[in-house]
């Protein structure tokens, strides 16, 4: 089960940690090296990210390094957001992992069901991928640090 801490992070299935915002990028790595295969990837404005897939589930990890004008500071490198996302298809029903936030397992019901027990907005930090027909289910969450 991934768990979404806002303010913290997100801790990871089989007790494999928890990613902690401010984490190192190598850390990171590690903690989710523990569940699948971690490979590097590229995402704008940020100074590094990586991704992997566990169990039909891909998670995206970056972090930032660039200070509040732009300019590149390297001892502000840690984590900046999480995005968990269904691995290459539409879900048509709940996932094999659950994805919980407040109890609710995000991806373990129809989009309309966790909206409304969410009460539409989940917290400033969680973004919720917008459910798209036929299926109903959510296709993604993103957890930020701010």
């Amino acid at each position: 089960m991934f768990k979404l801490l806002p303010g913290t992070g997100l801790a990871l299935p089989h007790n494999a940690g928890v990613l902690r915002f401010g984490m190192p990028e190598r850390e990171a790595q590690w903690a989710v090296a523990t569940l699948a295969d971690v490979r590097e990837t590229w995402v704008c404005q940020t100074g590094w990210a990586f991704t992997a897939c566990h169990e039909g589930l891909e998670l995206l990890a970056y972090g930032d390094c660039t200070d509040r004008l732009g300019r590149t500071d390297h001892d502000r490198d840690g984590l900046a957001a999480v995005h968990l996302r269904r691995c290459g298809f539409t879900p048509t029903g709940p996932s094999a992992v659950p994805v919980v936030f407040r109890d609710l397992d995000l991806f373990g019901y129809p989009a309309p069901e966790v909206l409304a027990a969410l009460e539409s907005n989940p917290h400033p930090t969680v973004r919720l991928s917008p459910a798209r027909p036929p299926t109903g289910y959510l296709p993604g969450v993103t957890l930020s640090a701010v």
